[in-house]
């Protein structure tokens, strides 16, 4: 008798579970949309300097998604910013063996409580394998460039590099100015 009312009991949680169809056991699972996630990194240091002590923006880590011509890139800073006098106010993309500009984000305003920070920017016109130079420079009372620039390839990924690329500080597009 025991057994009959536990069979009762048992039956309509049988009914809402049913059984699996087996038109469904051996379908591959949905794929999972590839979420883009901007580069983790630990600052190089807590305040960028040069040799000569010269404040700088550190180019830490580059992460690029899409595709060839049309690239984005997500870049990610360590500077010495301490507001609009003294901040990173871009970073570029540049060729590697002609020295032109590819591609400038403009950063309209100073880190300082945000060190290192990631912005992305796009759309970058280069082929995968095409070599390239990211760096990025200080603006405010002492403009310059500065610091560790990464080189490589989308197709190759990118490392530290010396940077001996020509100044493109007069090239648009510029900063119209700092906004806090």
């Amino acid at each position: 008798m025991h057994r009959v009312l536990y069979l009762l009991l048992l039956l309509p949680m049988l009914a809402c579970t049913g059984s699996p169809d087996p038109s469904r056991l051996d379908s591959a699972p949905t794929p999972v949309p590839e979420t883009v996630a901007e580069p983790v990194v630990e600052p190089l240091s807590t305040n960028p300097t040069d040799a000569s002590g010269l404040p700088v923006a550190d180019i830490d880590a580059v992460a690029v998604t899409g595709e060839a011509g049309n690239y984005t890139f997500a870049v990610t800073i360590s500077s010495a910013d301490t507001g609009c006098e003294q901040y990173s106010d871009w970073w570029e993309v540049v060729d590697a063996q002609s020295g032109d500009l590819i591609y400038r984000r403009i950063l309209a305003h100073s880190h300082v409580n945000e060190q290192p920070f990631t912005r992305s920017g796009g759309p970058v016109a280069i082929e995968p394998d095409q070599r390239v130079v990211i760096r990025g420079h200080m603006g405010g009372l002492q403009s310059h460039y500065g610091g560790q620039a990464l080189g490589g390839s989308v197709e190759s990924g990118f490392q530290p590099v010396e940077d001996s690329l020509p100044s493109l500080e007069t090239v648009e597009p510029l900063p119209k100015g700092c906004a806090f």
